[in-house]
């Protein structure tokens, strides 16, 4: 899924923490999105391809010259960018900048620091958007959608007792299966195709204990 990265976004190299991402956002680009608005702007694009502001406006029930201002700020920081090859030439149309990003860990921030507040906001504000994208599929999903679609889409648990090594491994695997099918699909989609959301939650419950080792004598 690698992307050429505009300069000013401040690509970072992969890491264990962010596997397969072509960049980690830097301060710029958070400083940027600290602001409801412009992450559900930024949010929407990704979601579903480019939007005039005019249909961003409709979309999110704000005016269109509210949109053209904060997609302006976006663009100024790198995370959006005008689609050339859509439009008439009297409204502009406008589109995520392509490659893969992740969220700085706002514990790696300085405290009390703008960057580490934005960055709390941008996690804060897509955990909102997932929640509500799944809650509105499960509300308004069998009224939307044919039976066909309705028996694919899943939502699946599975509770599991595993060491930081064995959660990396499964965390590593995902993670090449979501790749594989975003080299494949994200920038060719077949026709018939919709936007599907895909969420993998794979974390340590904070309220759980360790699993002690009863085999060894005391």
């Amino acid at each position: 899924m690698s992307e050429t990265t505009p300069s000013h976004i401040e690509a970072q190299p992969s890491s264990t923490r962010h596997p397969g991402i072509d960049h980690v956002l830097s301060a710029t680009a958070l400083k940027s999105l600290g602001h409801p608005l412009r992450i559900r702007i930024y949010d929407e694009l990704s979601s579903y391809g480019p939007l005039t502001a005019s249909g961003l406006g409709e979309r999110l029930s704000e005016s269109s010259g509210s949109m053209s201002y904060h997609l302006r700020q976006l663009e100024r920081a790198g995370l959006v960018r005008e689609d050339t090859s859509r439009g008439t030439g009297r409204e502009r149309w406008w589109e995520r900048t392509p490659g893969s990003v992740a969220v700085p860990d706002p514990q790696d921030l300085p405290p009390g620091s703008a960057e580490r507040l934005a960055a709390k906001l941008v996690e804060d504000e897509w955990l909102t958007i997932r929640d509500r994208n799944y809650r509105d599929f499960v509300s308004d999903g069998p009224h939307v959608f044919g039976k066909e679609w309705l028996e694919v889409a899943t939502s699946d648990t599975i509770n599991l007792r595993l060491t930081v090594e064995q959660l990396a491994e499964l965390v590593a695997e995902i993670d090449a299966v979501f790749l594989k099918f975003g080299d494949r699909y994200k920038r060719t989609p077949t026709p018939g195709s919709m936007p599907v959301q895909i969420h993998l939650n794979a974390f340590p419950l904070v309220r759980g204990e360790a699993t002690q080792d009863h085999t060894r004598k005391e």
